[in-house]
C-alpha cells in the first residue's frame, strides 16, 4: 500500500498517515525500492528496438529554488534546480533512459551516452531548441543518428514552431516532442515531489533520484498505457509479462537484509 501511494502521487507524510507508520519508515522503503529500481532498469533496458526517440528536460528543485539558495538556512551543496533529462520512445511509450543534473551540455552528454548504450540500431532523435543538445548529440552519437530540433517561439509578438534538421535524414512527419511532453506531465502527476506550489518537494537529491527511479520502473513495467493496452516494456519486447506492485515488494524484500533484532526484549516499567 505504501509503494502504491508513492507511485500514484501521494507524499511521504500522507502515505505514513494512511498506512499507519512513521514517515522515516516510508523514506527507508523509498530508498530501498528506488535503489533496486535503478539497478533493475539499468540491467534490463538493453538492446532496445526503439526507432523514434523524443528528448526533453523537466525542471524540478531540491531543498529550495535556485534563486533562494543564497538566502536559505544551511542549504546542502545539491540545493537548487534539478533538471530531469528524459528519453521517450514514440512507438512503444518506453522511457529507456533518464538523468538528473543541471541543464548544461555536460549532463546532456552523460545522458545521451547512456541512451546510446541501450539502443540496438540507428534512431531518429527529436528535441526542443535547447542548444546543449547540439553538442551532446554530436558527442554521443556522432554521425550515426537522424537528428532534428523542434524550435518553438512563444511571445506576444510571435507564435511559431519550426523543425530544424541537424544531422542525417529524419522523417519530417515524425519530428515531434508532444509524446515526451505528455510523459513529463505523467511524472508531475504521479510524483508529489514534482507538484508545483506545494511543500512536497525533495529535501535531499538522493531521495529525489530514488523517487524518479521508482516512478519509471512502475511506468515501464507495471502501468498499462492506455493507447497500447499493454505496458511499455511489453510493447518494446523487454518482457512478456505485466508486473505489479507485489512484484516490486518481493524484489525489494529479497535485496534488503533482515533486521538484526534481539531475541529478547527488556521490559520498560511504566
Amino acid at each position: 500500500m505504501a509503494l502504491r501511494c508513492l507511485v500514484e502521487g501521494m507524499g511521504v507524510r500522507p502515505t505514513a498517515r494512511l498506512v499507519g507508520c512513521h514517515h522515516q519508515t516510508i523514506l527507508k522503503l523509498l530508498v530501498a525500492a528506488g535503489t533496486w529500481s535503478a539497478r533493475f532498469c539499468d540491467e534490463t533496458l538493453r538492446e532496445l528496438p526503439c526507432r523514434r526517440i523524443e528528448l526533453d528536460e523537466m525542471w524540478s528543485y531540491v531543498y529550495t529554488k535556485q534563486k533562494n539558495v543564497s538566502r536559505a538556512k544551511s542549504p546542502p551543496y545539491t540545493a537548487g534546480d534539478a533538471w530531469v533529462w528524459v528519453a521517450f520512445c514514440r512507438d512503444t511509450k518506453l522511457v529507456p533512459s533518464w538523468r538528473i543534473g543541471d541543464r548544461t551540455a555536460v549532463t546532456g552528454i552523460w545522458f545521451l551516452k547512456d541512451l546510446v548504450s541501450r539502443l540496438s540500431h540507428r534512431v531518429q532523435l527529436t528535441s526542443d531548441g535547447h542548444r546543449a543538445y547540439l553538442e551532446a548529440v554530436e558527442e554521443a552519437f556522432g554521425d550515426e543518428v537522424d537528428f532534428a530540433q523542434l524550435v518553438k517561439v512563444c511571445s506576444p509578438e510571435e507564435l511559431s514552431c519550426t523543425a530544424d534538421i541537424i544531422s542525417g535524414q529524419p522523417d519530417l512527419d515524425a519530428i515531434s516532442t508532444s509524446g515526451v511532453e505528455r510523459q513529463n506531465l505523467t511524472l508531475r502527476m504521479s510524483q508529489r515531489r514534482f507538484t508545483r506550489r506545494t511543500n512536497g518537494f525533495s529535501k535531499k537529491i538522493i531521495n529525489h533520484a530514488h523517487a524518479v527511479a521508482l516512478h519509471y520502473l512502475y511506468y515501464n513495467f507495471c502501468r498499462v498505457h492506455q493507447s497500447l493496452d499493454i505496458t511499455p516494456a511489453m510493447a518494446a519486447g523487454v518482457t512478456q509479462h505485466r508486473y505489479n506492485i507485489g512484484w516490486i515488494v518481493e524484489q525489494v524484500a529479497r535485496q534488503r537484509p533482515k533486521p538484526n533484532r534481539p531475541k529478547t526484549y527488556r521490559k520498560i516499567s511504566k
